[in-house]
């Protein structure tokens, strides 16, 4: 998948295109039923399948202060893209100026023009242009003047809800994981840098490593859960406390991520990824830190339990 930031870049080998555009953060799994139709669409026409998207965020331009906290930071979001079968995603760099920009001209200049596009798909709730004024009866009046294809997609549900990236940021923010996963169509993930800590838990708990995702990052609810972590290439079992380490007061009150290996050492590195399986309890104030020490090894046997169910039933993977 080639990946370009200014439509002007846009290769001239693309002899037209099927597009679809959007946010898609957290790339879940009606972003995914859309963008399979739409790689099968250009399949059929000897077109490149191509996804639009914005960065930032455009509601982290428009409404920063109440933006919503990201399912995927810009590098995981064009991974997951990359895996769908896509030939081309167009990052375009979203600022006020573009904001401005009237739907009409969006389709126009930019969808037609300068991508050649010849079909288009959109879930039915799509907006976009100026003031969210364009929508999918926008879009049909115009593929009618133009000449271009367009097939708006129901919403795809599950449990009778919509899938949408503000329900599985709903999910996450009350620590129900699982159903979370069954919406993304993976489990969720933080990565970053391992930063140093205070060395409490080597001291007197056990010992952790902590991770410095992305500020703009949606994290799950304050808890304890069984994880996996990505590290130097190699795979690890892990428990991760989110939260604000309660037990020990003295500490500042602010957001940690503290990931416990299970059985296994650390190779050295700056970077990790901390995947999310279960949530095993709440994060919870302990009297002193023996008690917290005694609970986070029963919270690691738990999580041994766990994988060992995982392996039984081939799904560690």
């Amino acid at each position: 998948m080639r990946v370009y930031r200014q439509p002007e870049a846009f290769s001239a080998e693309a002899a037209g295109t099927v597009v679809s555009a959007g946010n898609f953060d957290g790339v879940h799994c009606a972003h995914r039923s859309i963008l399979a139709e739409a790689v099968a669409d250009a399949r059929c026409r000897g077109a490149w399948a191509v996804a639009l998207s914005f960065d930032p965020h455009p509601a982290h331009i428009l409404h920063p202060d109440t933006a919503p906290p990201l399912l995927t930071d810009t590098p995981e979001k064009i991974h997951l893209l990359s895996e769908l079968g896509l030939d081309a995603l167009l990052l375009l760099p979203f600022t006020r100026d573009l904001s401005l920009m009237p739907p009409r001209q969006f389709v126009a200049e930019l969808l037609l023009r300068q991508l050649r596009m010849r079909s288009l798909h959109e879930g039915a709730d799509f907006r976009f242009g100026h003031r969210h004024a364009g929508n999918v009866e926008s879009l049909r009046l115009w593929s009618q003047e133009f000449g271009f294809d367009l097939k708006v997609h129901t919403p795809i549900t599950f449990r009778g809800q919509v899938i949408s990236s503000s329900r599985i940021r709903q999910l996450l923010a009350e620590g129900r994981i699982g159903l979370a996963r069954r919406l993304l169509g993976r489990s969720y993930s933080l990565q970053g840098a391992i930063i140093a800590g205070r060395g409490i838990g080597r001291r007197e708990t056990v010992p952790t490593l902590n991770l410095q995702p992305s500020p703009l990052r949606l994290l799950p609810a304050r808890g304890v859960y069984v994880t996996r972590c990505r590290i130097a290439g190699r795979r690890f079992h892990a428990v991760t406390n989110v939260g604000l380490r309660p037990t020990f007061a003295d500490t500042p009150p602010s957001p940690a991520i503290e990931t416990h290996l299970l059985d296994q050492q650390p190779p050295p590195a700056e970077n990790m990824q901390v995947e999310f399986l279960f949530r095993l309890r709440p994060e919870i104030a302990f009297p002193h830190a023996a008690a917290l020490k005694a609970q986070i090894l029963d919270d690691a046997a738990r999580a041994r339990r766990a994988f060992a169910h995982l392996a039984a039933c081939g799904l560690d993977e």
